[in-house]
């Protein structure tokens, strides 16, 4: 199969590492594997598994995109692909625009992913024109039966994200030089229980929540120190403020440490006591959840969309009411004190059946009639 996956860059981010991680898997099955974005970070990383970066801005949110529909139809005809896999909004109007005026009996079989519950609108529902769609949990399932009844049901595929039980192995400990580095960098945090909230800095990741729970815990004289880690967001400068100074107002200075974006994410979870996941708005799906929980650390999250999936599966224990500090003080106490159930092995949530599974998703709508 010659396959290209569309999305507006490689940056960060979920969609962004899956998008790398359904390439390597064509390119290790013997398939053409093609990306086009606006470039990125990640542009390197793609290049080295084998898979042909195609730099085409059409993500930007701007109707100047729709210049480019028929310079990207020519350029799908002349490509011959054998699938066009849509990530987001923006693309996948252009794309659509594009190959629904080729011919059905020669042009690329189109797949999309809905990877969030996005506001409702036609912009969005764009986001089903695939003719098979995937959904990343069911949670987003039931989001495009509930709010988009003209997308048939019979084309929802549920593939669940996953990930790579090597990359995040049970029981994982940090080696010597990582903790000697850690620990001159954030000496507060040695021998004390480590909280960690990770995310980007967006006021939908819960981080005023997360200093109000470090402000009970100090309260009852639980030594533990919060780790915000993630980048702060140049759009919302304004939010992080008003982190910040909500941090001075609870006389939080020394049990709150904002280490920023990091790379190293696998160690993180496995010094931390618990880790966090506190959207107030329903995840899609919930990676960071799963990664901490696959290393065996406890994660309490809010009981809704991907993350209530995923800790149904391996720790139902974590699941605490949306917006009710006082249930999450009280599993956060229960798990301080080690008074909870072991975390179950991940055998739900696996990056080789995810990879697995779209391949084959592939090859089942080359395999169908066109649509008309």
């Amino acid at each position: 199969m010659k396959i290209i996956q569309v999305l507006p860059g490689l940056e960060s981010g979920g969609v962004e590492k899956g998008t790398l991680e359904i390439a390597a898997a064509a390119v290790a099955a013997g398939h053409q594997s093609y990306v086009m974005s606006a470039g990125g970070r990640l542009v390197e990383s793609l290049g080295k598994n084998g898979s042909v970066h195609v730099e085409w801005d059409i993500g930007r949110k701007s109707l100047l995109n729709l210049f480019e529909v028929k310079k990207v139809r020519r350029w799908l005809q002349s490509e011959k692909f054998d699938v066009v896999h849509v990530r987001s909004r923006m693309p996948a109007w252009v794309i659509w625009l594009a190959w629904k005026k080729m011919d059905p009996a020669t042009r690329p079989r189109l797949v999309s992913t809905v990877h969030g519950m996005h506001s409702v609108s036609r912009y969005s529902e764009i986001m089903t024109c695939g003719e098979q769609v995937i959904a990343v949990s069911k949670s987003i399932q039931h989001y495009i039966l509930a709010q988009y009844p003209r997308c048939s049901p019979e084309k929802i595929q549920l593939i669940y994200r996953g990930i790579d039980p090597q990359l995040f192995p049970r029981g994982y400990q940090p080696d010597s030089e990582w903790l000697d580095r850690w620990y001159s960098e954030y000496p507060q945090t040695r021998n004390r229980m480590i909280i960690t909230l990770p995310g980007r800095i967006t006021r939908l990741k819960g981080h005023l929540t997360f200093l109000e729970l470090l402000a009970k815990l100090r309260d009852e004289s639980v030594d533990v120190v919060g780790l915000i880690v993630g980048d702060e967001d140049p759009k919302r400068v304004q939010y992080a403020q008003e982190i910040h100074t909500r941090v001075e107002q609870l006389n939080l200075s020394g049990q709150v440490i904002f280490t920023g974006h990091r790379t190293d994410m696998r160690e993180i979870y496995a010094i931390s006591k618990l880790v966090l996941s506190l959207s107030s708005k329903p995840e899609s799906f919930g990676r960071t959840v799963l990664e901490a929980l696959s290393i065996g650390t406890p994660v309490i999250g809010h009981d809704h969309g991907g993350v209530k999936e995923v800790l149904e599966a391996l720790f139902p224990e974590g699941a605490v009411p949306l917006n009710q500090l006082e249930p999450l003080l009280q599993t956060t106490n229960k798990i301080l004190n080690n008074e909870h159930q072991a975390v179950a092995k991940n055998t739900s949530f696996l990056l080789s059946t995810m990879q697995r599974q779209t391949l084959e998703l592939y090859q089942k709508v080359i395999e169908q009639q066109p649509t008309l």
